[in-house]
C-alpha cells in the first residue's frame, strides 16, 4: 500500500503531509512524557519485526498479494503512541533506503498505516478486548483490529488517489476496499497469532501500564525472530504486485507513477545494484532490520526522560 511517488497531486501530498506530521509530532510528546527507559529497546525490537514481516507478501487473489503492516500489532505490544513511532521509522526507512514508497507520497503514507491504521486499529483492538477476556480477547480483539486497521488505510489511501484526481471516487473505493478486506484477513491472522504466542510466553508485554521484566531477553529473542525472517523466509515472498499496484494497473492509473523516484535509494526495490543471486535479498533483508531496529531504538531513546523510572 506504499503509495510511490506521483500518485498524489501536490495539494494532496501537502496536505497529508501536514497531517502527518502534526500525529507524529503528537506521538512524539506523548512518548516523551511517558514512555518508560525500560520499553525503549521493545520499540526497536518491533521495528525490526515489522520491516522484516512487510518484505513477506503473501499471495492474496488473482495475481495479486499482501503483506503485515504490523501497526495494531505494535501498538498492543508498546502502546499507540510509541507505534507511531515505530511505524513512522519503518516507513522513513523503507522510502530512503529501499524506494518502497515515494518521498512526496511519505507524509500520505505515514498518515494511512502509521496514523489511522495504528490509531484507528488499536481502537478497535481496546474495545474488543473489553468485551472479550482472556487469550480469547486478544485473539477476536488482533483479528478484528488487524483486519480493520488495513481497511481503514486502505480507504485513506482510495480518498487521496480520488481527491488528486488520479482515478474516480466511486471506482477506486470498492476497488481498494476489497482487494484490501482480502488482504486484511491475512493481517488479521498474523496479527493473532504473533500476539497469542506473546500471550502465552509474556502476558505481561500485552498490559501497557506495566514494566515487562526482561526486556533484554525478550528484545533478543525477537531479534533474532526478525533476523531469521529476513534471512530465510524473505526469499520465497510473493512476487506478485500488491494490491494497490493491482489496482492501479487493472484501473489505469498506473502511468502517473514517475519514472525517476525524487530521491535515489541505495537498495532500491530491495536489492543491490549490479548485485544479482539467492544471497542478494536475506542481505538487503538483514541490512533493513538491524536499520530499523537501530533507528527506532536511537529515537525512542532521545525521547526518553533521563530520570530514572
Amino acid at each position: 500500500m506504499h503509495i510511490p511517488d506521483g500518485f498524489l497531486d501536490a495539494k494532496t501530498a501537502l496536505t497529508t503531509g501536514a497531517l502527518a506530521a502534526a500525529g507524529v509530532g503528537a506521538a512524539l510528546w506523548h512518548a516523551k512524557r511517558s514512555l518508560p527507559a525500560r520499553k525503549v529497546p521493545l520499540l526497536g525490537m518491533t521495528a525490526a519485526f515489522v520491516f522484516a514481516a512487510q518484505m513477506l507478501n503473501f499471495p492474496v487473489a488473482a495475481g495479486t498479494s499482501g503483506h503485515l503492516v504490523g501497526g495494531v500489532l505494535t501498538a498492543a505490544l508498546v502502546g499507540p503512541g510509541a507505534a507511531v513511532i515505530v511505524m513512522t521509522a519503518v516507513l522513513v526507512l523503507q522510502c530512503f533506503l529501499f524506494q518502497d514508497g515515494g518521498v512526496s507520497a511519505l507524509g500520505a503514507n505515514v498518515f494511512n498505516m502509521a496514523i489511522i491504521g495504528t490509531v484507528g486499529g488499536y481502537a478497535v483492538y481496546a474495545l474488543t478486548r473489553r468485551l472479550a477476556s482472556g487469550l480469547r480477547g486478544v485473539l477476536l480483539g488482533a483479528a478484528f483490529a488487524g483486519w480493520c486497521s488495513t481497511v481503514m488505510a486502505a480507504v485513506c489511501c482510495a480518498g487521496e488517489l480520488a481527491v488528486s484526481g488520479r482515478v474516480a471516487w466511486r471506482v477506486v473505493l470498492p476497488a481498494m476496499g476489497g482487494i484490501h478486506m482480502l488482504i486484511g484477513i491475512g493481517e488479521g491472522v498474523i496479527t493473532a497469532l504473533v500476539l497469542v504466542a506473546v500471550a502465552r510466553a509474556r502476558p505481561e508485554l500485552l498490559e501497557t501500564t506495566s514494566e515487562p521484566p526482561k526486556t533484554a531477553q525478550v528484545v533478543t529473542l525477537g531479534l533474532i525472530a526478525a533476523l531469521g525472517l529476513a534471512l530465510f523466509v524473505s526469499p520465497f515472498a510473493s512476487s506478485w504486485p500488491d494490491g494497490l499496484e493491482k489496482v492501479a494497473e487493472r484501473l489505469g492509473f498506473e502511468h502517473f507513477a514517475a519514472d525517476k523516484p525524487l530521491v535515489p535509494a541505495p537498495m532500491p526495490d530491495y536489492g543491490i545494484v549490479g548485485r544479482e543471486g539467492p544471497w542478494v535479498t536475506p542481505l538487503v533483508g538483514v541490512i533493513g532490520t538491524l536499520a530499523a531496529f537501530a533507528l527506532a531504538w536511537a529515537l525512542a531513546r532521545a525521547l526518553t526522560p533521563k530520570k530514572a523510572d
